[in-house]
């Protein structure tokens, strides 16, 4: 294999693979991290669920942006090229959410992260498909164990800084910075091989004719779309819906992305016995079963029962769509890879993640207890009166804009009571106060966040349907097979 430069050195396919892992990982820990700051957040900055769902799903669809621009110059800039992109992308973005003063500056910071995310997904992904042209299912199966590990590692070290009294979401921010300097120094000034479609000699003009000129493609797109939904929305709420229901939701989402980690790195098997359509098709079953119970249940031990059915469920998703568009549309390239990503980035960021918190908003405010509210709210008033530093006259302000709209009949306003339970809490101003304003908060805001889990699970029957067609039309054919990148469609 020649790199970019015409030269021909030794390509280290076990270093670029293992290099490839940890800057997985570095995504997976930002993934991991920004959903174990989010209660965090919103408390700190008084943000509603929705603001809070734009800042998670930033860091979801500016994923999506920068492999929509950079996934089809993968064969022009090169892999290694992206991949410096990514690292400068992973330290900016981390700093700026590291000293954001407000909305604004999280939401740039996640979106800066998101798009370091992007890029990475938008190099390795042809990376592993060049490296291992005959097993390429399999080793992004493999690749993508990293992005539920990583999420483990980030969220068992946020527990663990929790657990030693370190708990800034500062500090959990910052732990993206570690796995970012280690792939850095792997992999940043390694030959890389070129991307499958030079290699092949195809042409800009035959990727982008067999990426959009294929009915599969869009077919996958539209599935896509959906799957990343069903992963990737419920993920990235879990730790703030059962930590505001009082449980560690943190460990939940490590326990659910451990499970998908030893799932992903037994794939071959899977694959194998069930062919990629039918593993699809299975998923699309159990993640909804999961899911759903997921939504309705409020023990420890159910909690867990119902997440290890839905981890299960999704384990298989993103890897394997990008394994079935790699292996049937191989001429799509790496703009194909790119385009699945981005597809699915982009829907959760920029619909499911802040529509989920829409949701949830709107049947946490119905669950606030009116009458215990305006009591407290009166005690809170008279409270605050007293106090003049920044948080506790935020709080006052915030107070009395429910108290206006409720004294004009109108009842209580939303999202606005929600708000001011929240700057209440803030404010720290008097424990018997922050503790009744949790009491309320905290269950409406848990049961609004498991209805949002609930709108999601209709989006199983429709890839139940999708993909039951794909592998019917296999068993037909006789089989699934994989095309070769010089065969005729």
């Amino acid at each position: 294999m020649t790199d970019r430069s015409g030269s021909s050195p030794a390509v280290n396919a076990d270093r670029l693979f293992l290099g490839s892992c940890i800057a997985l990982i570095a995504t997976s820990v930002a993934f991991a991290t920004v959903g174990a700051v989010m209660l965090a957040l919103k408390r700190d900055f008084v943000l509603t669920n929705e603001q809070v769902g734009w800042i998670g799903g930033a860091a979801l669809w500016g994923f999506a942006v920068s492999q929509l621009v950079f996934a089809p110059l993968a064969d022009s800039l090169g892999m290694r090229s992206l991949l410096r992109f990514a690292f400068v992308g992973h330290l900016i973005g981390a700093l700026m959410m590291i000293t954001a003063g407000g909305f604004a500056m999280l939401f740039s910071g996640a979106l800066v992260i998101a798009m370091g995310n992007g890029l990475v997904e938008a190099a390795c992904n042809p990376l592993v498909a060049a490296l291992y042209p005959d097993n390429k299912t399999v080793k992004l199966n493999q690749f993508h164990v990293w992005f539920p590990g990583g999420v483990v590692i980030g969220g068992l070290a946020s527990y663990g800084l929790d657990l030693a009294g370190v708990g800034a979401w500062q500090i959990k921010i910052g732990l993206i910075l570690i796995p970012t300097l280690v792939y850095g120094w792997m992999i940043l000034r390694e030959p890389f091989p070129p991307t499958e479609g030079v290699e092949a000699g195809v042409s800009m003009g035959e990727m982008f004719k067999a990426a959009f000129a294929t009915p599969l493609m869009w077919v996958m797109l539209i599935a896509m779309a959906m799957t990343a939904s069903v992963e990737l929305g419920p993920n990235r709420w879990v730790p703030a819906v059962l930590e505001s229901g009082g449980m560690a939701g943190i460990l939940v989402l490590v326990w659910i992305n451990g499970l998908m980690a030893v799932m992903r790195y037994r794939a071959g098997d899977f694959v194998h016995r069930f062919s990629p359509t039918g593993l699809l098709l299975a998923a699309s079953v159990v993640s909804g079963v999961g899911l759903l119970a997921l939504s309705y249940t409020n023990g420890v031990g159910a909690t867990f029962a119902a997440a290890t059915v839905f981890a299960v469920g999704v384990c298989y998703f993103w890897p394997t769509m990008l394994g079935v568009v790699s292996e049937r549309i191989p001429r799509s390239g790496a703009l194909g890879l790119g385009l699945m990503g981005t597809v699915g980035m982009a829907t959760v960021g920029l619909i499911t993640s802040p529509q989920m918190g829409r949701i949830a908003d709107r049947y946490a405010h119905a669950e606030i207890p009116v009458a215990e509210a305006v009591t407290l709210f009166q005690q809170a008033e008279r409270t605050l009166a007293e106090r003049t530093d920044a948080d506790a006259v935020a709080a006052a302000d915030a107070v009395a804009v429910v108290a206006r709209g409720y004294q004009q009949g109108a009842g209580l306003p939303e999202p606005a009571t929600a708000n001011a339970l929240r700057a209440l809490i803030a404010s720290d101003a008097d424990p018997g106060l922050v503790g009744q304003a949790q009491a309320i908060l905290g269950p409406a805001d848990n049961y609004g966040g498991k209805i949002s889990f609930r709108y999601v699970v209709p989006l199983c029957g429709v890839l139940l349907l999708i993909f039951a067609g794909l592998y019917a039309r296999d068993r037909a054919a006789g089989g699934y097979r994989v095309q070769r990148i010089g065969e005729a469609a």
